[in-house]
């Protein structure tokens, strides 16, 4: 996010669900992962942040198919993006499952205007604890080099602090920086990021 808003790129942050009882009672706490998310947010240069407050943490599997698409469905139709990153279809966390049907059930070739891109992130704690070879494994096909902009992204991750856990936990600034230099690595730069290409609409022909 803090790449692309450098390069001039109006980022938009979409977030799905919110935190309600009895899952989650407590009203305050809600406001308080809001702010922490604007402070990210506003860190990494991110333009525009939409908090969609009627879907469920947690309980998206009891939202009508619907209904989620239609506010999924509603913000990328608002947004228009040109690029579109989406969670993944194998994490074990069902909500990203879900929104990531919802998103897709929206970019559908169908006439409208759709994203050129496609992708899908990983997820700390969510993506790779997977069932290896019964659901999709995240094996990444695009790789971005963001080392200018590890510092920026750890500090954004920092004001989560009702969400982060201390190392060797995942949710961890040692852990988000730790898969950094490893997806880095990967392609011999210091610090990368990692996607699955979902989908790529070349409109002028093959890029060569």
């Amino acid at each position: 996010m803090s790449l692309l808003a450098s390069q001039g790129h109006a980022v938009c942050v979409a977030i799905v669900t919110r935190a309600v009882p009895p899952l989650y009672p407590d009203e305050a706490a809600v406001e308080l992962v809001r702010s922490q998310a604007r402070r990210a947010h506003e860190i990494l240069g991110v333009k525009r942040t939409v908090f969609l407050g009627g879907l469920p943490a947690a309980m998206l599997d009891r939202v009508p198919h619907t209904d989620l698409n239609r506010e999924v469905g509603g913000v990328i139709e608002q947004v228009e993006p040109d690029i579109l990153f989406i969670p993944f279809a194998g994490d074990v966390h069902m909500d990203h499952r879900l929104v990531f049907e919802a998103a897709m059930v929206a970019v559908r070739p169908n006439g409208r205007r759709i994203p050129d891109r496609v992708y899908s992130y990983e997820t700390l704690s969510e993506t790779n604890w997977g069932a290896p070879g019964i659901t999709p494994a995240f094996v990444p096909t695009v790789f971005v080099d963001v080392t200018e902009h590890l510092g920026r992204k750890l500090e954004a991750m920092q004001q989560y602090e009702s969400e982060l856990r201390a190392f060797p936990n995942e949710r961890s600034l040692q852990a988000a920086e730790a898969l950094a230099r490893v997806r880095g690595a990967t392609v011999c730069v210091h610090a990368a990021e990692a996607f699955v290409l979902v989908r790529q609409i070349s409109r002028g022909g093959l890029v060569v």
